[in-house]
């Protein structure tokens, strides 16, 4: 009998997931939320379908990763009956890496996965300027405006996706080029909206922005966030941006 209702609860909670992929949500909204919590209240059953959906999806069938996969991976981690067996099956976290000139990215994935966005804003900037050749033709430690266009699409691509998917959806350069498009464009609603202005002012780095998932939507990362608006035009102008993806 117990066996009977075990798969009756596995199959209860498989339906209700697969309708959560289904929708292909942009962000993790409250009935994501609160469904997956509802699913981790059902002790073992929920944390080994959540673990196995996951395993089915990026292991076994290897579909395109959503913000979805990234709210369960990092929901089944927080746990420590199943932590560990996480981190066998995904020993470097769910991204697979891309880059068009071989540059590591896994130092940024663990980061994002710590939740410690201010190093991983720290090494996304570092990256930018590594892409950009800064570090070898000068000393120049930002970006100018003309750097943004070499930037290669893979690697940018990359980089996003990987604040995408650990931030549940909040923070990633195309989520701030998203909000800049809604608001027609404006500079300052961009700024309202994304939280870089406090009273009526831009805020200073690095005591006055928000390092927590708490921020705002699209208060990470920072670009040249003092330097006017050129860089971050140029960035939201990418052809990386032209290409529509599901994420």
């Amino acid at each position: 009998m117990k066996t009977e209702q075990n798969n009756f609860n596995i199959s209860t909670i498989s339906t209700k997931v697969e309708k959560l992929f289904y929708k292909k949500n942009q962000i993790i909204s409250n009935e994501i939320y609160n469904t997956i919590d509802e699913i981790l209240k059902e002790d073992n059953i929920g944390e080994e379908t959540l673990l196995n959906i996951l395993i089915n999806r990026q292991i076994t069938k290897k579909v395109q990763i959503t913000l979805l996969d990234g709210f369960i991976f990092e929901k089944l981690i927080e746990i420590k009956t199943i932590k560990e067996k996480i981190y066998k099956l995904f020993p470097n976290g769910l991204i697979k890496l891309k880059s068009s000139l071989q540059i590591d990215y896994q130092p940024l994935q663990i980061l994002l996965i710590k939740k410690k966005f201010k190093e991983a804003d720290q090494l996304t900037h570092q990256y930018l300027c590594k892409l950009s050749n800064l570090t070898n033709k000068n000393k120049r430690e930002w970006l100018y405006f003309t750097d943004i266009a070499s930037l290669p699409s893979e690697d940018l691509k990359t980089i996003d996706l990987l604040w995408k998917i650990y931030s549940r959806g909040k923070f990633g350069f195309s989520i701030q080029r998203k909000i800049w498009q809604i608001n027609n464009y404006n500079w300052d609603k961009l700024w309202h909206k994304i939280g870089w202005i406090k009273d009526g002012v831009m805020r200073r780095y690095p005591q006055d922005f928000i390092w927590t998932i708490n921020a705002p939507q699209g208060h990470l990362p920072l670009i040249n966030q003092l330097r006017g608006t050129q860089v971050l035009y140029s960035l939201f102008k990418h052809v990386v941006w032209q290409k529509k993806t599901e994420i």
